[in-house]
């Protein structure tokens, strides 16, 4: 396939260096991307830059994954109004060690000439002599070229240290080393990036005099404008600890048709025909979602496993289809706390239950809930409360057998506000 082309259609061009298209037809050809181990986890931002190497892989060329240990020490000024905060060098080496497996999900790194890499740019950077590297690198880079640069001038107002001033140049020699060392033409980013790479490009020339080239893929936002990746819970992590499998895939499930359009060209490889085809069968049945389901699919069978995407789809159907009253009791107990993470739960003696109890007693007085005896019964009276996804009503009663796991009440109230009781 051809790079350029295939990048084109699914939408993931926002600019590239002349030449860079002749250059990909002369056989195989290596590409980085770099990814800052500033946290513990990669997290759905990342994936737009490693679908691009993933792509890069599957139309022929190599792909290098550089986790920077030594440029996460820095922090990227690009895209940020103010200074980060310096994570120590033990910090930096556990994100790594955390970081690589997520990438490794990604390549192949047993495909010929094709194979991908991770590199480590505290490798070179390590055993640098910091007066060697401003007489010997440092030079190349006139201070205007570098003032120039758009994540600098968005900083020059609120002020930008000499640290994260630097990161230009050392993202530079990043580029430069790995030109050197392997061969490495291209390297990709976010548009947001661009200022980077192109110093990046820079410095080649000045030091070798050789050519190398840049491309960049545009920064990815929602339909109605806001940032992608982010809820108001904050990032969706690839680390099933930080954001559980089935959060993970309810995100991917939940989006606008709008965005599931243009997102399953960009996180899946699924060519153009099958996606021209979901795309006219999802016109004539948008209720079925198949191109969030075809989406979420994808990605969760790649991020976290054909085994946690079937949970996942298992226990939606059980909480959002038709039997849902009858089917909750199947839920495991690992199942019920992953996806009710971080709901407020209510703690309630056993003893409570040796007698039946009425919801208004058990949510008020009981569990504490609720506050207000009468708010309950309004509510309960315009059914808009459910226990264990059945409606409650004045007349109800609640008994040890209604416990899920013999341990949990799932409160609803409306659509989408649920408090757990768990029964000690």
């Amino acid at each position: 396939m051809d790079f350029i082309k295939e990048m084109e259609w699914r939408g993931m061009i926002h600019d590239s260096t002349p030449g860079l298209s002749d250059i990909l037809k002369t056989g195989v050809t290596s590409a980085y991307v770099g990814f800052d181990p500033t946290a513990t986890s990669l997290h759905i931002g990342n994936l737009v830059p490693i679908m691009l190497l993933v792509h890069y892989q599957r139309c022929g060329h190599k792909p290098i994954a550089l986790v920077g240990g030594a440029t996460g020490l820095i922090g990227d000024p690009s895209g940020k109004s103010s200074e980060r905060n310096l994570l120590t060098l033990e910090e930096i080496d556990h994100n790594v060690s955390l970081i690589k497996p997520q990438l490794e999900l990604f390549l192949d790194f047993d495909n010929g000439k094709q194979s991908a890499e991770i590199v480590n740019n505290m490798d070179w950077f390590k055993d640098i002599n910091m007066l060697s590297f401003f007489r010997d690198i440092g030079k190349h880079l006139t201070l205007n070229y570098m003032m120039a640069k758009d994540s600098v001038q968005n900083r020059i107002e609120t002020g930008i240290s000499f640290t994260e001033f630097s990161y230009q140049l050392i993202q530079a020699y990043d580029f430069h080393f790995l030109h050197k060392t392997k061969n490495c033409k291209v390297q990709i980013g976010g548009s947001d990036q661009w200022g980077n790479i192109t110093a990046g490009i820079e410095l080649i020339k000045k030091i070798s005099s050789e050519k190398s080239y840049a491309l960049t893929t545009p920064l990815l936002t929602k339909s109605d404008g806001s940032k992608f990746g982010k809820t108001e819970a904050g990032n969706i992590w690839l680390d099933a600890n930080r954001t559980s499998p089935y959060k993970f895939y309810q995100y991917w499930m939940n989006v606008s048709d709008e965005d599931a359009e243009k997102w399953i060209k960009i996180f899946t490889t699924i060519d153009k025909e099958k996606i021209d085809a979901l795309h006219n069968r999802h016109q004539q049945e948008p209720h079925l979602r198949l191109l969030q389901k075809e989406l979420a699919k994808s990605i969760m069978c790649r991020v976290h496993s054909e085994q946690a995407y079937n949970q996942s789809v298992r226990v939606s159907n059980i909480l959002f289809g038709k039997n849902t009253a009858n089917q909750i009791k199947e839920i495991t107990e690992e199942e019920f706390l992953m996806v009710f993470e971080g709901v407020d739960q209510y703690k309630v003696d056993r003893s409570y239950l040796a007698k039946d109890l009425d919801p208004v007693s058990l949510l008020t007085d009981i569990s504490k809930v609720f506050q207000s005896k009468g708010e309950i019964r309004r509510l309960i009276q315009s059914n808009a409360i459910s226990i264990n996804k059945t409606k409650c009503t004045i007349d109800s009663l609640i008994t040890a057998d209604d416990l899920l796991n013999n341990k949990y009440l799932l409160i609803q109230k409306g659509k989408k506000h649920y408090s757990i009781i768990c029964v000690e």
